[in-house]
């Protein structure tokens, strides 16, 4: 069984960085997905970052160039580091381990808020 714990989120002003984590635990595959969505109050989650089995990255239009996704050599950890912070990433931020023809997995979240 997977689960995911991410941490680091909080209060920011604009222009402000964080860095949100995700933990993994349980059985890792190099065909899985690593992903963070977010879901801002009355919209639908979306997804912000990505990365491939192979270790490509990819990032909705609104953060290319102020956000990073990254993972620590075993998988175990992905990063998202978030900078230039505006009022309009404020959301709640969820990991995702998306497997290959598999389950899905989804972390609880964690709240961003970006204040002006």
């Amino acid at each position: 069984q997977v689960q995911l714990v991410e941490s680091g989120g909080g209060l920011v002003q604009t222009g402000g960085s964080l860095r949100l984590s995700c933990t993994v635990s349980g059985k890792i595959f190099s065909i899985d997905r690593m992903g963070w969505y977010r879901q801002a109050p009355g919209r639908s989650r979306e997804l912000v970052a990505s990365l491939s089995p192979s270790g490509r990255p990819n990032y909705t239009d609104s953060v290319k160039g102020r956000f990073t996704i990254s993972t620590n050599d075993d998988k175990s950890t992905v990063y998202l580091q978030m900078n230039s912070l505006k009022s309009a990433d404020t959301a709640v931020y969820y990991c995702q381990l998306l497997r290959l023809g598999g389950p899905v997995y989804w972390g609880p979240g964690t709240q961003v808020t970006v204040s002006s």
